[in-house]
């Protein structure tokens, strides 16, 4: 065992702490009794009451009561004893905290819990049912993690006295007491054990489970000086998935023998836990008293830990996949397994979740180490249950409402013996559908399907479900493979039928077998059998139609002709049941009454059609004609725009073009095709040599991608400034005239022109195709500036945007239009770009606009204008 389980096994619980409001600081609490001897009275008995009270260590005056208030209360109606309530003075006050904890735990919180004991001394009368005390408080810790709400929860703490109905009218006891012992860190999502123990001095049997805490007290009476009757208090409000059978989640448990609770500590919080102890003796429950306290899960400590399940078991294998069943934690630093094959020494593995494959049948002690060799580690071992061979099984025979069902068990096993069972019949209409007998029946009122789970194990611990849809049915099913079928006068023929009971038939003349499933008849004349099926008393019927003929009727088909490579489905007509047909090659299959047949040649198909030992035959001629003669033409690639002649030939009488809305003429074999993307054209032909289809080719025209050409935006520039063209649309360029270019056959020649002038540019590829475009270049014979209108007109179809010209500039900074206000009405930093006369989407009244405009030059110069516009409506 590790040293992390030791300390956590040496230690009790953590009660979870927060600075408390006023009357906010309990976190947990009993009641237990002491038989002291006879009472000063007759008939009564003398104890001892102590209430031992789990508070906060921040708790301050206000929470420090010296003397409490306890109830007591007849257990047959709630009524208060004599003397109740009862007053407990304060006798001990200890503070208890965690001073040193392991060191393989980091981020340890403090912990501390402060016990107060309060005890009195009562004398009860001897009743049949026993009393209860109770005692009552406002309030617990706030925020406590399973509850909702979870803020002035009070609490109560009760136990019951025994009466003389369970020890007798001399008999005595003294309640059990719940172990005290030091405190203990419980780490979020880690594995840990909390000895939740009791002793009793009467050595009684003792018993522990789960279950909720209770209410009491409130904000505003916090201390109690009446405690009410334990039959007028209420449980916990849990929150879900909590509740106080699961208070810490389905992954913790309480061993209900020693106490114990061990499991997968939840997420980081305050849990309020309650353990209801009983007392038994003589097989009966003597008393029984709830403890509550809260569990304060800390959620920043950690620690490497190792845990496993008691056993694991494999039934139909003998490989396993082990994991830890502790979750994952960055402290873990290696894992090592040893999976107990006695006498080797490489049945280990370091792998974290390893598979391993088992010898022979068997237990093994398997061992999981995590951090194996360091300072912190720690252990888990299981036994490995190794029984493969386990196949879960059954049957049922019988189908009827109202009519037992037997079911049986099929289970095979291999090692052990199949020993308990347990049926669920799924029946809606019953609450008592189950059953644990091996082979056992059951009846039910309605029909339908029924989910049948049956749960069978085996003595070596393996455990399977099996889950099987019964049909529930007003009546036995038949099954009939055929209900109408034909036969020769001179044939026998067996009647099959399925079912589960006994079966029988009629009429029984010209029939052998009558009382089978599967009887044998031959009648002369056309007759219909009636099978009887009898299943315990629940009937079902169901007939066969047995037609009877002298001779086979037959007529093969029409003789056809179809184009060559083409398939047809012969077709004969007639009474037969069985079909031959010759020669086989050229068939799919020659035993279809309707087989597909694909000559090369002129064939004539023999077909033989047999009912029984009745036969008829019969001839059908298929004639196979060539399709008519298509030839399309090659293929062929032209540029956008462009056409291509198609030049096709055939051998037929007429033709068809499609698509045709982009030929010349479609009536012609050598039109011109005009696409505008890539296009199939088909040619169908057509003649009257007996095919009755076309023969069909196609030729694609493919259309090269449209070359968009572009030359610029024409442009304006002074004279003696260079001007750098740029052309796009394909890999091939040609400008023209050549005059002031630097070179005019590359995408970007420097033109250096002195008077106005039009390039046009030429862009090509490599298979010839090409496009056109022009630029204007305007030659200014001026130094570069920012040219500025001093007008414009926003509702004309000229002049509609006010811009500035900048010539021989490279860069134009900014243009700003401002009006009379001084606010800016338009913007821009690109050439080109202009005011429309709004502002907002509002068109501005006539009148004067302020502008200003700045750019650098082609030399690198900066050229600033202002001035002023008006704009004219």
């Amino acid at each position: 065992m590790s040293d992390c389980k030791k300390i956590l096994l040496g230690c009790l619980f953590v009660f979870c702490f927060s600075t408390p409001l006023w009357a906010r600081h309990i976190k947990g609490g009993e009641i237990y009794y002491t038989y002291l001897g006879p009472g000063s009275s007759p008939n009564s008995d003398k104890f001892s009451l102590t209430l031992r009270l789990f508070i906060s260590c921040q708790s301050v005056q206000g929470q420090l009561e010296t003397t409490v208030n306890i109830g007591v209360f007849d257990n047959s109606d709630g009524s208060p004893a004599p003397g109740s309530p009862f007053t407990a003075t304060l006798t001990s006050d200890q503070f208890i905290q965690l001073s040193k904890p392991s060191p393989c735990i980091i981020n340890p919180s403090p912990v501390c819990y402060r016990v107060r004991i309060f005890t009195t001394t009562i004398e009860l009368p001897k009743t049949p049912q026993g009393w209860t005390a109770v005692f009552q408080r406002c309030c617990r810790i706030d925020d406590i993690s399973n509850l909702s709400p979870n803020f002035n929860i009070g609490a109560s703490y009760m136990c019951q006295i025994h009466g003389t109905n369970t020890v007798g009218p001399t008999g005595t006891n003294s309640d059990p007491q719940f172990l005290v012992k030091d405190t203990v860190l419980i780490c979020q999502h880690r594995p840990f054990t909390l000895n939740f123990g009791a002793t009793d001095d009467d050595h009684d049997s003792l018993s522990f489970s789960f279950t909720s805490g209770y209410l009491g007290g409130s904000t505003n009476q916090p201390i109690v000086a009446n405690p009410s009757s334990p039959f007028q208090i209420e449980p916990l409000p849990y929150r879900i998935p909590f509740s106080g059978e699961q208070p810490l989640g389905p992954d913790v448990t309480i061993d209900p023998k020693t106490g114990v609770i061990s499991g997968i500590a939840p997420a980081g919080g305050d849990y309020v836990v309650c353990v209801l102890l009983q007392e038994w003796r003589n097989g009966k429950v003597l008393t029984q008293k709830p403890k509550d306290f809260i569990i304060h899960v800390d959620d920043k400590c950690d620690f490497a830990a190792a845990d496993l399940k008691p056993s694991y078991i494999t039934c139909d294998g003998f490989s396993y996949s082990f994991h830890n069943e502790a979750p994952s934690s960055p402290l873990i630093h290696s894992y090592f397994w040893d999976f107990g094959i006695p006498g080797s020494l490489t049945d280990t593995s370091n792998n974290k979740t390893p598979t391993y494959t088992f010898p022979d049948s068997g237990t093994y002690k398997v061992k999981l180490y995590v951090n194996k060799g360091e300072v912190c580690s720690d252990s888990a071992q299981t036994l490995m249950k190794v029984y493969p061979g386990f196949f879960p099984g059954f049957q049922s025979i019988g189908t009827c409402v109202y009519h037992p069902i037997q079911f049986s068990d099929t289970t095979k096993t291999k090692y052990g013996v199949v020993s308990s069972w347990h049926w669920n019949f799924g029946d809606p209409t019953s609450t008592t559908d189950t059953s644990s007998l091996r082979n056992p029946s059951w009846q039910y009122s309605d029909t339908g399907t029924k989910q049948v789970t049956f749960i069978v194990s085996n003595s070596e611990g393996c455990l399977d479900t099996v889950v099987q849809n019964v049909q529930v049915l007003a009546k036995p099913p038949i099954i009939l493979p055929f209900s109408d079928t034909l036969i020769c006068n001179i044939d026998t023929l067996q009647l099959k039928a399925n079912g589960t009971g006994d079966f029988s038939w009629t009429p029984t003349a010209s029939m052998l077998l009558a009382n089978t499933e599967n009887p044998l008849v031959y009648p002369k004349t056309t007759t219909t059998y009636t099978v009887t099926l009898n299943q315990g008393g629940c009937v079902n019927t169901d007939s066969i139609l047995v037609r009877v003929v002298d001779y086979v009727t037959l007529y093969p088909g029409n003789d056809s002709t179809i184009c060559l490579g083409d398939t047809i489905a012969l077709n004969p007509s007639g009474d037969g049941l069985y079909f031959v047909w010759s020669p086989a090659s050229t068939l799919n299959s020659p035993t279809l009454k309707n087989p597909l047949a694909s000559p090369t040649s002129k064939t004539t198909y023999h077909v033989v059609a047999s009912i029984g030992k009745c036969n008829a035959s019969g001839n059908v001629t298929i004639s196979p004609i060539p399709y008519p003669g298509s030839f399309a033409g090659a293929d062929t690639t032209i540029c956008y725009a462009d056409t291509a002649q198609l030049n096709a030939s055939m051998k037929g009488i007429r033709f068809v073009w499609n698509p045709s809305t982009s030929l010349s003429n479609p009536s012609i074999l050598d039109p011109l095709a005009f696409p505008l993307s890539t296009t199939v054209y088909n040619l169908y032909v057509y003649d009257t040599l007996g095919c009755p289809k076309p023969g069909i080719s196609s030729v694609t025209v493919k259309v090269k991608p449209k070359i968009n050409a572009f030359a610029g935006n024409d442009t304006s520039i002074v004279i003696g400034q260079p001007l750098n063209l740029s052309g796009s649309g394909a890999p091939f360029f040609a400008w023209s005239p050549p005059t002031y270019l630097n070179q005019n056959d590359i995408a970007n020649p420097v033109a250096n022109p002195t008077e106005n002038i039009s390039y046009i540019m030429k862009t090509y590829d490599e298979a010839g195709c090409f496009a056109l475009d022009t630029i204007n270049v305007k030659v200014f014979k001026t130094a570069p500036d920012i040219f500025v209108p001093n007008a414009f007109t926003p509702d004309k179809n000229i002049n509609r945007l006010f811009r500035p010209i900048p010539v021989g500039i490279s860069t134009l900074i900014y243009f700003r239009i401002y009006n009379r206000y001084g606010e800016l009405v338009f913007s821009t930093s690109r050439t080109g770009d202009g005011w429309d006369g709004t502002l907002n989407g509002k068109p501005q009244d006539s009148g004067g606009f302020v502008w200003m405009a700045q750019g650098v030059d082609y030399t690198g110069k900066v050229i600033t204008r202002k001035g002023t516009m008006v704009l004219i409506r």
